[in-house]
């Protein structure tokens, strides 16, 4: 009788990674660059892959409101496909945080929202921290103050990239990639109390998809 030979076959773990759906409504372009370079290196952080679908990027406050609640309502309705985080941005401005924040609230909603509202505007996140911004451009930035003024941390953006030797084309949020990939994010979100809510947010959001 011939001895049967026994083969084991080695143990395989495959990862696999869940591609979590996002639908994001913001005011800007400039809320588009910084959110969507948070999200990506946040997402890269958990080791988590994203579809970020882009709901609404132009035309400011008002549009963004619209087209945020419609989107929850057809939510509650069926109409849309349910995504697994939707993102609602939008600046501040005289309006204060808690007050905007009360704005956008929306109750009964099929997927989590997270409210990302820059006070006072997105590019005063961008000069939180001058050491990332010193790795982007040879040269750092002044600590941003908290000022209402509709186009103070444009022109702070704009001339702290220009006196660095380089001139900005698109005002500076062209480089919210680099700078936010530079960024010590605990280090920023102590000066800055909407920064610190949105990344704690985020984080918890991504820690629960682990």
């Amino acid at each position: 009788m011939t001895a049967r030979k026994s083969f084991q076959c080695p143990l395989v773990s495959f990862a696999v990674i869940l591609m979590r759906n996002v639908a994001l409504f913001v005011e800007d372009f400039a809320h588009q660059q910084v959110i969507d370079a948070i999200l990506e290196r946040l997402a890269a952080e958990y080791s988590l892959e994203l579809d970020l679908q882009w709901r609404s990027a132009v035309r400011g406050f008002g549009r963004v409101v619209d087209e945020f609640k419609r989107y929850v309502h057809d939510l509650e309705t069926q109409v849309e496909t349910t995504p697994d985080l939707i993102i609602v941005a939008t600046d501040a401005n005289c309006k204060g945080l808690q007050q905007r924040s009360r704005e956008l609230r929306q109750e009964n909603s099929r997927a989590p929202i997270i409210q990302a509202i820059p006070d006072p505007h997105i590019e005063r996140w961008l000069l939180l921290d001058g050491a990332a911004f010193k790795a982007v451009f040879d040269k750092g930035c002044d600590a941003p103050d908290l000022k209402c003024d509709r186009n103070r941390y444009k022109q702070l953006l704009t001339s702290a990239i220009r006196e660095a030797g380089i001139n900005p084309s698109l005002g500076g949020i062209e480089f919210a990639d680099d700078i936010v990939k530079n960024m010590n994010f605990n280090r920023a979100a102590q000066s800055d109390d909407s920064f610190r809510k949105f990344i704690k947010n985020i984080r918890v959001i991504f820690r629960n998809w682990n």
